[in-house]
């Protein structure tokens, strides 16, 4: 899932990218990357014992970005 969120004005052009992934041991990581379009992002990956938690965890982040504009 890849999320944007533009605004000429305040000179904001900024990504939001959310991946869920398995892990080598049964587990699921739900991979996050965010910065400034065009540049390279932070990244930080989360582990879950199950593909639905990281699921409801993507789901939790997708919600709270978009009320802060991004879509």
């Amino acid at each position: 899932m890849y999320l944007t969120r533009i605004d000429p004005d305040e000179k904001m052009y900024r990504f939001y990218r959310l991946e869920i992934v398995p892990g080598l041991f049964g587990d699921w990581g739900l991979v996050r990357e965010w910065g400034r379009i065009g540049r390279g992002g932070r990244m930080r990956t989360d582990w879950y014992d199950s593909e639905d938690d990281a699921k409801g965890a993507r789901f939790d982040l997708q919600m709270r970005k978009s009320k802060r504009g991004y879509g």
